[in-house]
């Protein structure tokens, strides 16, 4: 069976699409804000990942928000640039055809609850009227894109008739896609398989449309329920990098997409992921975000390709396939550990930067080289693992504040004091305060240079690699109002990474305090 698709064209029943929403749902996230220059080179690295459909945000939330949205739909080139809207919301849909405007391919995206208890609770409205706002909705934004996507909202606690119901009305009314979340992360994988089977049996039209599956991974089955969805008839998959999101997360990416590529016995279906990309990919948003992949992550974890028992170790030696179902290098991974010393030269260093996955301008470049070569002064071996972080920690937005020297004295004998110099908005400035060791000291002194009124919820030191000369990657929490960021640095010495990771969370959390919410979102 195929389907003619406004954004497509003629799809084979065998094609997956692949919905990212890494930068609308999984932003949500506490603490997971991302600046314009931010969105606009994970929207690049999606694009250049073969990801079929961006979800960009949700331009009636913010200002920042609609320009964040209109400027990928600027620069992207192939990928469709998705803007999402309620459907109920007449300033919601215009706001989103505005936003995507500018894309060659573009989608607006509308949702409404449909479960019982949203429509009592939440919307305070009658089945009657959620089918008005379907209709409407659907209609309005058919006026700014031919490729109309409408997700039921709670849709997997959704009474079945009541879903066929809105689904027909959907369908009737122009929409190309079918979403049916699981919101809540409730739903096992035979129900998501139950409820796709029922829809396309019984919904009049239904051949005609794609239908999608957004799973949250509340009860850790979002991948599980997902890959069911697909047996179900579900062709397009919506998921983020890292499985990032709203509460415990979304479907990962990476996990679904090498699933159907390393089972296809079980799934055989095709997409357009470029799969050796996802570790850049997967590294890119935990710098971005300064929240750090768990070592046991399947596909992206520094663990995952990694064997410490004796008996493992004997089988991979004799043959690899023995303890893996993949090969490191079919994600990103790469065997290489040390190439860069203290006599390397530019080109090697920018050739490295490349095989990890970077593509960064001259300038920075040229800021990340300077750094290494000091680095490389310092330690006697430099590894993959400590040029990842030096670039990570370079090439984190430092819009408003940036790290300029610090100068300690500590010892056993006297209080510690700390002489820091912060670039704040192009103005040099200086402080020299003491507290209660070296970090305690540092800290004291960013508040002394740029007063603010946030405090610290967590302070965390781990190593880069191992080895006493090893760089310190340090995570600072900072909260104000409510308000949650995480900032990340790295260091040779840990107090400067201290205050990197502080000075790099004040960044965010200055773009955080601009950031509005509209009601009642989610999906």
């Amino acid at each position: 069976m195929t389907i003619d698709h406004p954004s497509f064209g003629r799809i084979d029943d065998n094609r997956v699409i692949i919905f990212d929403t890494t930068l609308r749902d999984g932003e949500q996230s506490p603490g997971f804000s991302m600046n314009l220059d931010e969105k606009l080179r994970m929207a690049k690295a999606l694009e250049d990942l073969g990801v079929d459909v961006i979800e960009a945000g949700f331009p009636v939330a913010s200002p920042g928000d609609f320009e964040s949205v209109r400027r990928i739909a600027e620069t992207l080139k192939e990928t469709v640039v998705c803007g999402l809207a309620r459907s109920g919301g007449k300033r919601d849909i215009e706001a989103a055809g505005e936003a995507i405007a500018p894309a060659r391919r573009r989608r607006i995206h509308s949702f409404i609850s449909t479960s019982p208890l949203h429509m009592k609770y939440k919307l305070r409205m009658e089945p009657e009227t959620v089918l008005d706002l379907i209709a409407s909705g659907n209609q309005a934004a058919r006026r700014y894109a031919d490729d109309v996507e409408w997700s039921a909202e709670d849709g997997s606690r959704t009474e079945p008739e009541f879903l066929c119901r809105c689904v027909e009305t959907a369908i009737r009314n122009g929409a190309t896609t079918i979403n049916i979340p699981d919101t809540v992360g409730y739903a096992t994988p035979d129900e998501m398989r139950a409820i796709f089977n029922m829809l396309r049996e019984r919904v009049p039209g239904a051949e005609k449309v794609i239908f999608s599956a957004h799973n949250h991974n509340d009860l850790g089955l979002a991948v599980a329920n997902t890959l069911s969805s697909l047996d179900g008839g579900a062709r397009q998959i919506e998921c983020t990098i890292n499985g990032i999101g709203e509460r415990a997360g979304n479907a990962a990416l990476e996990e679904i997409v090498m699933a159907i590529r390393t089972r296809q016995d079980k799934f055989a279906y095709t997409n357009g992921i470029q799969t050796p990309k996802l570790l850049s990919v997967s590294r890119m948003l935990a710098n971005i975000t300064s929240f750090d992949v768990q070592p046991n992550k399947a596909i992206v974890g520094r663990n995952a390709f990694a064997h410490e028992s004796g008996i493992h170790q004997d089988g991979i030696l004799k043959n690899a396939q023995t303890y893996e179902i993949m090969t490191p290098e079919s994600v990103g991974w790469t065997k290489t550990s040390l190439v860069l010393g203290k006599h390397s030269g530019r080109a090697a260093f920018r050739d490295k930067l490349a095989s990890l996955g970077y593509q960064l301008e001259d300038a920075m470049v040229q800021q990340a080289f300077e750094r290494f070569k000091i680095l490389a002064d310092q330690k006697k071996t430099v590894f993959d693992d400590d040029i990842r972080a030096l670039v990570d920690d370079e090439t984190r937005d430092h819009e408003h504040i940036r790290f300029v020297s610090l100068e300690l004295i500590a010892g056993s004998k006297r209080p510690a004091q700390a002489t820091l110099e912060l670039n704040v908005d192009g103005d040099v400035r200086f402080a020299t305060v003491a507290g209660n060791g070296p970090v305690d000291a540092a800290f004291r002194a960013i508040q002394e240079v740029f007063p603010h009124e946030a405090s610290l919820a967590l302070f965390s030191v781990g190593a880069v690699t191992e080895g006493t000369d090893a760089q310190a990657r340090t995570t600072v929490r900072l909260e104000e109002a409510g308000k949650l960021v995480d900032g990340q640095g790295a260091d040779a010495d840990t107090v400067v990474s201290a205050v990197r990771a502080y000075v790099h969370a004040l960044n965010k959390l200055l773009v955080k305090r601009v950031r509005t919410e509209p009601a009642a979102l989610s999906a």
